[in-house]
């Protein structure tokens, strides 16, 4: 187990590496200039100049990249250019809203897509289950832009039941995790539905029902038992797609987190808080994935005894 788990994290370091070397290009091919956005169009060629090598910004692309890496090793990400903070700081004050509003959408997610899925698979082919697939049809088909503020329409304005936007109690959270968890409750729903009727149609279950359990043991005791890797698969991914993709429902519901941050660097050309920010969620990204591997270890004893 302790070589499974070493192997995992030795594999994640050269993705880490990469992430950092591609959000420091990509914060650099971002057009315009942040010196001039901070001074103004009527700022002086001296001015610029003095504050683009106070930045740093007039030294080389790969001396810069250097920096940047070093840097990053230490923990320091460099100031933003909008707050005159430090990005660490900055970046990790927004955090914890965007993992709110992760978590609860992939609550919501799992709490629509597992039932529904295993539904549909033990109803195969009944109108119930039809139902499921016209419904999960249409989830994957509205996306988060065009569903949110229907939803901002229906439940705040029409209804008034529900606030706008703006993070506070558990009612704000209500609408941005609906709106960021019903795709991928609907592609959840599916894969449910495809791995569990996988294993109804295996020998085991057909021994199990055999011996006169009730379909419902079979369902949950057996089949989905056996079926949620590929369903642990999926939910890792889906989260770390809620980390990662936030940046839309953010900004429609003026959410203080790390997407609506983004959104705000771009505008600004803040080039070290947007690089902040996309490392935040890249690195994110890779440790959810290796959380999942490390489950997977713990949930089927053939990962461990491979």
């Amino acid at each position: 187990m302790i070589r499974y788990i070493g192997m995992r994290l030795l594999f994640a370091l050269p993705a880490l590496w990469l992430i950092v070397t591609l959000v420091f290009l990509l914060a650099h091919i971002v057009p315009g200039d942040p010196v001039q956005q901070m001074l103004g169009e009527g700022a002086r060629a001296e001015d610029l100049q003095h504050l683009r090598h106070a930045l740093g910004l007039d030294m080389p692309i790969a001396a810069q990249y250097g920096h940047y890496l070093a840097g990053v090793v230490r923990g320091n990400l460099g100031e933003s250019f909008r707050f005159q903070q430090p990005v660490a700081k900055v970046v990790l004050s927004h955090y914890p809203a965007t993992l709110e509003l992760a978590i609860v959408a992939l609550l919501v997610c799992s709490a629509i897509g597992i039932p529904a899925g295993l539904l549909a698979a033990e109803r195969r082919g009944t109108p119930t289950d039809h139902v499921v697939g016209v419904l999960t049809l249409l989830g994957l088909s509205v996306p988060s832009f065009a569903l949110g503020p229907v939803l901002i329409l229906v439940f705040s304005v029409i209804l008034g039941c529900l606030p706008v936007s703006g993070r506070g109690g558990p009612s704000h959270l209500i609408l941005p995790a609906i709106t960021l968890g019903a795709a991928l409750a609907a592609i959840l729903t599916r894969m449910v539905r495809t791995s569990v009727i996988e294993e109804l149609s295996s020998d085991y279950v057909r021994t199990a029902r055999a011996k006169g359990l009730s379909p419902w043991a079979v369902l949950f005791r057996h089949a989905f038992r056996n079926a949620l890797i590929p369903i642990l698969t999926i939910l890792g991914l889906q989260f770390g797609t809620l980390l990662a993709g936030t940046i839309v429902t953010e900004t429609i519901f003026s959410w203080p987190g790390i997407g609506r941050l983004a959104v705000q660097a771009i505008g600004s050309r803040d080039y070290p808080l947007l690089q902040g920010c996309i490392l935040l969620i890249a690195v994110s990204y890779v440790f959810v994935n290796l959380l999942t591997d490390l489950v997977y270890a713990f949930v089927d004893p053939r990962v461990r005894f491979e």
